[in-house]
């Protein structure tokens, strides 16, 4: 794939993306065949991150974007049902350390946007998934005790039906040989008088589109990561704004407040406060008294 990209025409691009939806897929569940096991994810992402994202990998800059897109909608379809909050860490954290570490701002830019970012604008969706898992939980029980009374309901009126069949029935013989002279009001063949104008035809289906799978994850875990990667001193000073911008943006996002880690916001705020003020220095017109010293001490 990587051989034949730069002089793909755009019929071919498709099948290429398809082909690496199908790869990936198959890669995650080939490791959820084998229990989610936490070597065989750090194998397949280290294999992934080496081929794909790594800085001597020669991938084109087309195949890092759309795998660091299909990601984790890939990894969603195939362990959304399974995936703790720690497995979909281990997921994430070779991004992290990536992020942190790359000199490619394009590939700055798709970690942040297609795995962070995605992750934060997921929350709403993963934080319903829990609740309604919790509210079908509370409804099976629920069902479960009424199932026990309506079937001593139903086992009492059973008795009492059987009971009414019986004289119904002597009641019909005798009606019987009062009406066999009667004309018959069932409609000939092939009418469709008294027919059922829904017979034959489908119930309408859901016309609301579903929402797919969501990970679950521990954003605060994620947040402290992101934190721990960025303040390194190797970090580039572009990358450590980069992802300082991804846990300052989370209290005003999804993360809970509580959640984010507070040395790192503090740090912001305090750096955030400081700019402001040597800009407004700079903005105020200066006194007579300051303009008189600097002539001074440019003379």
């Amino acid at each position: 794939m990587n051989r034949e990209w730069p002089g793909i025409d755009r019929l071919r691009l498709d099948k290429f993306y398809m082909l690496m939806r199908m790869v990936l897929n198959e890669s995650l569940k080939a490791v959820k065949a084998r229990a989610w096991e936490e070597r065989q994810i750090k194998r397949l992402l280290e294999l992934l991150t080496t081929e794909i994202l790594h800085p001597d990998s020669q991938a084109p800059n087309g195949v890092k974007s759309h795998f660091t897109e299909i990601f984790l909608e890939e990894l969603a379809k195939v362990g959304a049902q399974e995936l703790t909050a720690d497995q979909t860490l281990l997921f994430v954290e070779p991004f992290c350390g990536i992020a942190a570490s790359t000199k490619d701002s394009l590939v700055l830019h798709n970690i942040t946007r297609g795995i962070f970012e995605t992750i934060v604008e997921q929350a709403p969706l993963a934080i319903e998934d829990l609740e309604n898992d919790l509210d079908m939980q509370g409804e099976d029980e629920e069902e479960g005790e009424d199932e026990e009374e309506e079937d001593e309901e139903e086992e009492d009126e059973d008795e009492e039906d059987e009971a009414e069949d019986e004289d119904e029935g002597e009641d019909e013989d005798e009606e019987g040989e009062s009406q066999q002279d009667l004309p018959s009001e069932r409609p000939p063949a092939g009418s469709t008088r008294g027919a059922d104008p829904g017979a034959g035809q489908e119930p309408a289906g859901d016309s609301g589109d579903s929402e797919g799978p969501v990970l679950q994850f521990d954003y605060e875990a994620v947040a402290n990561r992101l934190f721990e990667m960025a303040s390194r001193e190797s970090t580039p000073s572009l990358n450590r704004k980069r992802l300082y911008k991804v846990v300052r943006n989370a209290p005003s996002g999804i993360f809970p407040e509580d959640d984010v880690p507070e040395e790192a916001y503090r740090k912001l705020l305090e750096g955030k406060r400081e700019r402001k003020r040597k800009k407004q220095q700079r903005r105020q017109p200066r006194s007579p008294l300051q303009q008189q010293k600097g002539g001074r001490l440019g003379a």
